[in-house]
């Protein structure tokens, strides 16, 4: 099935590479001049140079002299958060490329497995206790106890298929928000509940530098083994069969990949709550960009995703001044739409 398999690169040349680097080149100056612009704007107005001497203070460069409450209002708060906000975005666009290309479901998202149910269960569980500093932590140990859980029960009765494995994560999905909604009726009320219910709307509100440093460590590791997998995600694209026939160990390849989305996702849901659409629909729109080959996609998609969420987060903030949305509103608002029209264009030709 060699044949087959570069039949995928073969049509995803048919791109010519020079537009490719075009899109990707056009992508990062995007995001690099859509991130400045989000870390000058808000309530109290930052200019960009006083943006870039405040980053150039901290990094040891020279620079502009930045007065200490604009200093603090960069590099305390918004620079975090739209580092943080580009690190979700791209993690979470890889981890739906993956699932979809591994599942061969178009539709599958990173939370197909029940992890984002799963993590929400644990922040939950966190705040209701007054244990808030402990939340990204918890929230991965949901996401982690969901994934095996779905995993355990895939098992049960043989071996495990890409299938079983969504069914069970969809029942744990189920099972975990049933157990959300009892502790959020059973205990919470005043700040906790608008705690609560801001985290499960997905929101970057909280971003710290440890937030950067738990989505960016994730990303930066578990995404550059994802990239270096790209030539057997593009195997996974003809079926299990044709995969083995080309020497991948079908089964291991597999749960490898799902165990990398299980934790790259688990770390974004982390520090950002369980921020819709950004995995289902990126993956979709890059495609018709950079074709079906993996090693063109997952680049362009990651760098797009992150500007997706970056603009996203920035509307979240501005919009309705002073008063903040939750990011997961704003990709929904947007994402909704977009899918739609995916769909309409996409309905007579096959996915691939």
């Amino acid at each position: 099935m060699a044949t087959e398999l570069k039949a995928t690169s073969t049509r995803s040349g048919r791109r010519p590479r020079g537009r490719y680097l075009g899109w990707l080149t056009l992508s990062l100056v995007a995001l690099v001049l859509v991130s400045a612009s989000a870390v000058a704007v808000g309530p109290a107005d930052v200019s960009l140079p006083d943006v870039i001497g405040s980053i150039a203070g901290h990094l040891g460069l020279p620079g502009v002299a930045v007065p200490p409450l604009t200093d603090s209002i960069v590099w305390q708060l918004r620079l975090p958060r739209v580092l943080t906000a580009a690190a979700v975005g791209a993690g979470l666009a890889l981890s739906g490329a993956v699932m979809q290309s591994v599942t061969r479901n178009p539709l599958a998202d990173p939370y197909l497995l029940g992890l984002s149910s799963g993590a929400s269960f644990g922040a939950v569980c966190v705040v209701i206790l007054g244990v808030s500093f402990a939340l990204p932590a918890a929230a991965f140990l949901g996401a982690l106890v969901a994934l095996v859980a779905t995993l355990s029960i895939a098992r049960v009765g043989g071996t495990i298929t890409p299938g079983r494995a969504v069914l069970s994560g969809l029942a744990i999905a189920q099972l975990a928000a049933a157990a959300t909604s009892f502790v959020i009726f059973w205990s919470a009320k005043g700040d906790s509940y608008r705690e609560i219910l801001n985290w499960l709307l997905g929101s970057l509100a909280g971003s710290d530098w440890t937030s950067v440093a738990i989505s960016a460590s994730a990303l930066v590791v578990v995404g550059t083994g994802i990239v270096l997998a790209a030539t057997r995600l593009d195997a996974f694209a003809f079926g299990d069969t044709s995969a083995a026939s080309l020497g991948i160990d079908v089964n291991r390849t597999r749960w490898a990949l799902l165990g990398a989305v299980a934790l790259l996702t688990g770390s974004m849901v982390a520090v950002s709550g369980a921020i819709g659409f950004v995995g289902l629909i990126l993956p979709h729109l890059v495609r018709g960009l950079s074709g079906p080959g993996h090693r063109r996609l997952l680049p362009l998609v990651a760098v797009l995703g992150a500007l997706f969420l970056v603009v996203a987060d920035t509307l979240a903030r501005i919009v309705f001044d002073p008063r903040e949305l939750p990011v997961g509103i704003i990709t929904a608002f947007i994402g909704v739409p977009v899918f739609i029209l995916l769909i309409k264009r996409k309905r007579s030709a096959a996915w691939a």
